[in-house]
C-alpha cells in the first residue's frame, strides 16, 4: 500500500501556487517521523523536481496565513548553534480536523506529476471520494491562472483536456467515456500507475520473419550481466533468408471486441428535413451518423435561406432516379445530390425546371431558350452537359 497524504481542500482551491501542492506532500510525508521534517530545500527540490527557488517560495507561502481565513499550514522551527552553525529547519504541517474536507493524494504522485497534473489528481480524488462527476468546466475552475494577466480566470477545455490526457496516459486515472450523469465521464483514481500488461513473445528471437529465430548475426554474451563470466569464443549466426510476400495482401477486419462503438449522442432530425431525405431513405441505412448530420446540415441550411422543402425534395427525387451507378452513397449525396443549381440571371423561374432542365421529363426547357442571353455573359458559353 503507497504512502498516502491527507491534503486540505483549501489548498486545492484556495489562492496557493500550483507548487505549493507537492512541497505540502512531501512535508507531511517526512514530517510523521518523531523528529519531524528535517529535509532542507535543496533535498526538496531535488525529490519533487523543482528549483531551489520554487520550492522557497512555495513554503512561504505555506507559512504564511492565508489572506482569508489566517490559517498557516506549515510551521519551522530553525535550530542553531551560538556559534552561528546548526542543522535544518523542522518543519511540521496543522494537523486538521476531521470535519475539514481533503483528499488522499499518494507522496509518489508529488514526485512523477507537474504541479498542474498534481492538482487536477488531487480535485478527481476528491471528487470520486464524494461522489462528484466533475466536468471539464468545474475543473477549469480548480485548474486556474495562479499568475499573469489572467490570474484567477478558469482553465479553458482544452488545456484541462490536454492535461487529462496525460494522467490516462501515465495510468494515474481511468476514463468511462459518457458513462456519468448527463453524458459526463467518469474518472477512477489510482494509487499507482497502471501500465498495460506486456504480451508474451511466443516466437523465437525479435526479428518475426518466417523462419524463426534473431535478425542479428552476432550475439555478444557479455551485454547480458557484468557478473557472468567471460566466453571464449562468440556465437556467429547468419541470417536466414526471409521470405516476402510479392502478392497483395488483404488486412484482416478487427474483431468486434477491438472496435470502439460509437458514444455519441444519438442521431435526431427534424421532420422537415426527412421529408427531403425520403426519396434516398434506401441509402440512409449504409451511411454514417456524421455523414447524414452533414446532409442534414446542409438541407437545413438551404431551407433557411429561402429554398422550397419540395422543390429540394422534388430534385433530389430527380437526381436519385437518374443516376444509374452510385459508387460511393456518402459522397453522391453531400456533393452532387445536394448541390444548388447555379441559377443564371436569366432563368425562367418555373418550379419543374431544374438549371435549364425539366425536373421530371429530362428534356431542356423551352421557356429558358426563348430568354435572351445576359448581356454580362459571355458571347460563346461552353456546350451543356447532358444529364
Amino acid at each position: 500500500m503507497p504512502q498516502r497524504v491527507r491534503v486540505p481542500l483549501r489548498i486545492l482551491v484556495g489562492y496557493y501556487a500550483d507548487a505549493a501542492l507537492p512541497v505540502y506532500v512531501k512535508v507531511a510525508a517526512l514530517s510523521r517521523r518523531e523528529t519531524g521534517c528535517e529535509a532542507g530545500v535543496a533535498y526538496l527540490a531535488g525529490l519533487l523536481g523543482l528549483s531551489r527557488s520554487t520550492v522557497e517560495r512555495a513554503l512561504t507561502e505555506l507559512m504564511r496565513p492565508a489572506p482569508d481565513d489566517d490559517i498557516a499550514e506549515v510551521t519551522s522551527y530553525r535550530r542553531t548553534h551560538r556559534g552561528g552553525r546548526g542543522h535544518t529547519a523542522v518543519r511540521r504541517i496543522r494537523v486538521p480536523s476531521r470535519a475539514e474536507h481533503g483528499a488522499w493524494v499518494p507522496t509518489r504522485a508529488a514526485e512523477a506529476l507537474s504541479p498542474r497534473q498534481l492538482r487536477a489528481y488531487a480535485a478527481l480524488a476528491y471528487a470520486t471520494a464524494t461522489g462528484h462527476h466533475m466536468s471539464l468546466t468545474d475543473l477549469g475552475r480548480v485548474l486556474r491562472h495562479r499568475s499573469g494577466k489572467q490570474a484567477g480566470e478558469p482553465l479553458d477545455s482544452r488545456s484541462v483536456r490536454r492535461i487529462l490526457r496525460v494522467l490516462e496516459d501515465l495510468g494515474w486515472i481511468s476514463v468511462d467515456r459518457r458513462a456519468g450523469y448527463r453524458g459526463r465521464h467518469v474518472y477512477t483514481v489510482h494509487d499507482e500507475p497502471l501500465q498495460g500488461p506486456l504480451s508474451a513473445d511466443l516466437d523465437e528471437g525479435s526479428g518475426g520473419d518466417l523462419g524463426g529465430g534473431s535478425l542479428a548475426y552476432e550475439e555478444d554474451h557479455l551485454t547480458d550481466s557484468p557478473d557472468d563470466p567471460p566466453t571464449a569464443a562468440v556465437d556467429i549466426r547468419r541470417r536466414r533468408e526471409q521470405v516476402v510476400a510479392r502478392e497483395p495482401v488483404e488486412n484482416p477486419a478487427l474483431p468486434p471486441t477491438f472496435r470502439r462503438a460509437y458514444a455519441g449522442p444519438q442521431l435526431s432530425l427534424a421532420p422537415r428535413i426527412w421529408r427531403v431525405l425520403e426519396p434516398v431513405k434506401p441509402l440512409l441505412a449504409g451511411l454514417s451518423p456524421y455523414v447524414v448530420r452533414q446532409a442534414a446540415r446542409d438541407i437545413g441550411r438551404q431551407l433557411n435561406q429561402g429554398a422550397d422543402g419540395e422543390v429540394l425534395r422534388a430534385r433530389l427525387e430527380f437526381r436519385y432516379a437518374s443516376t444509374e451507378d452510385i459508387r460511393d452513397a456518402g459522397r453522391w449525396l453531400l456533393g452532387a445530390a445536394l448541390k444548388p443549381p447555379a441559377r443564371r440571371a436569366s432563368s425562367c423561374g418555373l418550379a419543374d425546371c431544374d438549371d435549364g432542365v425539366m425536373r421530371w421529363t429530362g428534356a431542356p426547357c423551352k421557356a429558358c431558350t426563348e430568354i435572351p442571353a445576359h448581356p454580362l455573359s459571355t458571347a460563346t458559353a461552353p456546350p451543356r452537359r447532358p444529364t
